[in-house]
């Protein structure tokens, strides 16, 4: 595991894309936040947050796909896929390799925007006037997030080799599993199980856990994600050696 680990991320970091991708998403959310009139912190008046955090989410349905999506379509497509599948090596470790690798990328890539959070805590009128355990709360729900997303463009490439068909389908996975179940809930017709409904979805759980609370069910909640779509990933390996 720790191999593929290793080959994944070095593979990504010598690719001029990698940067490309990692400079957008830093880009995007910096005009968002810092620039944009419309939904910049500093019109606010008050240290907060929050616009980074509800903004995140839908960059991340772009940014991860983009990184996920040549996992295992790229080994298909160059015909690598079945040299390592015939190694001596479990296919949930190549599965776990390739996973961390599209985890630790994720993260690599929100690291430098707890530099806005000294930022403003520092703008924080007195200096240090910024709700920390809110912000730790939702940088926590942040990483969860981005690990369920990860493991959703796992699966997405899994079962093709065109990388852009991989993206497509994990950006649409993303979508509809962190909005579909808040906007189905939303409907006239399920107003008995609205909020049933809501809690399947992905933006009840992380809303929750941006309040700066770690609940045990929210934790559970995004494990499951994560778990089901390794599991189904795992399946469709499976598949292809029969």
């Amino acid at each position: 595991m720790m191999q593929i680990l290793y080959k994944e991320i070095n593979s990504f970091l010598n690719s001029l894309i990698a940067y490309v991708i990692i400079a957008v998403f830093l880009t995007g959310i910096g005009l968002l936040m810092w620039v944009f009139p419309e939904t910049s912190v500093l019109e606010y008046g008050f240290a907060d947050m929050g616009s980074f955090f509800s903004f995140c989410p839908y960059i991340f349905m772009f940014l991860i796909p983009a990184i996920t999506m040549r996992m295992f379509a790229e080994e298909k497509r160059g015909g690598t896929m079945e040299l390592l599948l015939t190694r001596p090596i479990r296919d949930i470790d190549i599965i776990m390799g390739k996973y961390l690798a599209g985890v630790f990328l994720v993260a690599f890539s929100i690291l430098p925007t707890v530099l806005y959070y000294f930022t403003l805590s520092y703008l924080g009128s007195p200096e240090g006037n910024i709700d920390t355990a809110g912000v730790v709360g939702s940088y926590f729900g942040l990483f969860l997030l981005g690990a369920a997303f990860t493991s959703i463009g796992i699966f997405s490439s899994s079962f093709t080799e065109n990388q852009v068909t991989a993206f497509v389908i994990a950006v649409f996975l993303s979508f509809f599993m962190y909005f579909g179940f808040n906007a189905i809930s939303g409907l006239g017709i399920f107003r008995s199980v609205a909020e049933l409904i809501d809690q399947i979805g992905m933006m009840y759980h992380y809303n929750a856990m941006s309040k700066g609370l770690i609940d045990t069910r929210d934790l559970i909640y995004f494990l499951s994600v994560i778990g089901a779509m390794l599991l189904l990933t795992n399946l469709i390996l499976r598949s292809r050696k029969w």
